[in-house]
């Protein structure tokens, strides 16, 4: 009788989470090989049809016939007119491209490629969005959406001081890092000297409108020291929001300091609360932020390590530019009066109709 190895659970988990990773490298490079294959294919076809001077209006139906011909023998490899016109146009567009772009363009699955050549991009944003897909491996509904939410133009100068990847799904994660600064404006408070926390909030509160800019489009105030009861203790988030793109609640925990790690676990506290008693179905997690005078990154990414809530930490800025404070100014003005003229047109039109 053989010998019964027995193993505790730990043990075996390793076990098991070392060969699903072999397995997923294993099934990742198979599909890295593939895509550079079916690339070199497409790119040869596309020279092929570039090199017989083929254009959509003399040759549409040369191509069109190409097409039924190689379906016919690879039904599965995507002969399609409108397909061999993009192998042409992929051909066309790399053709003269830096080697990075041709390799980085190579690797990508043939969907992908399609979806960057529709979207007209330079070769800087091409490369990397191709490098971000390779590494992250997103799928071309997450690579749509980083290209919609302009990631090339934002993602280099910020540095984030969040753990959206790691707490949120990855759809969610990106828009997130969209919808969410590193750091916000707040000169138009009119501070000119240290406040208190209760000070800075109730002047928010008091031009929330204009915070509301601030933070971007989609946000609905809920309200201010908004209560969280639960196991007979009360707790108090400074702000909280509804972000209608986002579908969840955002609180926002405000500082006259520096950011310090304690902060963290506070704000981690009032999403797990947040999400148990106040969190609707269909809603997504809540994400809290931190605004803070000032903070400092590896701080920040220290702090929340291994936290499981969407938290980010931002600083703002009380004195703002002329420049900015004249721009504000303006499009308040120009608000206003366009909403002057509508009450006054809603108003002639309704004694219009009583008449």
């Amino acid at each position: 009788m053989s010998d019964i190895i027995m193993i505790n659970e730990q043990d075996y988990t390793e076990i098991l989470q070392r060969a699903v990773a072999l397995i997923e490298e294993a099934r990742s490079n198979v599909a890295r090989h593939v895509s550079v294959a079916v690339s070199n294919t497409y790119w040869n076809i596309g020279k092929l049809l570039h090199e017989k001077k083929l254009e959509s209006k003399h040759g549409s139906q040369v191509v069109r016939r190409l097409s039924v011909d190689l379906k016919q023998r690879y039904p599965k490899m995507g002969m399609s007119p409108r397909n061999l016109w993009y192998m042409k146009t992929f051909f066309e567009r790399y053709e003269t491209a830096d080697a990075k772009v041709q390799r980085a363009v190579a690797l990508l699955p043939w969907s992908h490629n399609v979806l960057i050549l529709s979207k007209d991009l330079s070769d800087s944003a091409t490369l990397y969005y191709a490098g971000e897909t390779v590494a992250k491996g997103w799928n071309r509904d997450l690579l749509l959406n980083a290209i919609k939410l302009k990631m090339y133009e934002s993602d280099h100068p910020k540095q984030i001081d969040n753990n959206f990847e790691s707490s949120l799904p990855a759809t969610q994660a990106m828009y997130a890092n969209e919808v969410f600064h590193s750091g916000y404006n707040l000169g138009f408070l009119g501070v000119t000297e240290p406040i208190l926390e209760f000070e800075l909030e109730q002047r928010l509160v008091e031009k929330i409108k204009l915070f509301l800019l601030e933070l971007g489009k989609g946000f609905t105030f809920i309200g201010n020291q908004h209560t969280l009861e639960f196991n007979g203790k009360e707790s108090r988030v400074d702000m909280l929001f509804f972000h209608r793109g986002l579908r969840c609640l955002v609180a926002i925990d405000l500082k006259i300091g520096k950011f310090i790690p304690e902060y963290a676990g506070k704000m981690n506290y009032y999403l797990s609360l947040l999400d148990r008693i106040e969190r609707q179905e269909g809603e997504n997690p809540s994400i809290g932020i931190i605004l803070c005078a000032e903070k400092d990154h590896l701080d920040v990414e220290l702090a929340l390590e291994g936290m499981t809530k969407p938290i980010g930490v931002a600083d703002y800025q009380l004195i703002i530019p002329k420049e900015e404070l004249q721009r504000a100014i303006t499009t308040e003005i120009q608000s206003f009066e366009e909403e002057k003229a509508k009450r006054t047109s809603l108003k002639g039109d309704n004694m219009e109709d009583e008449l």
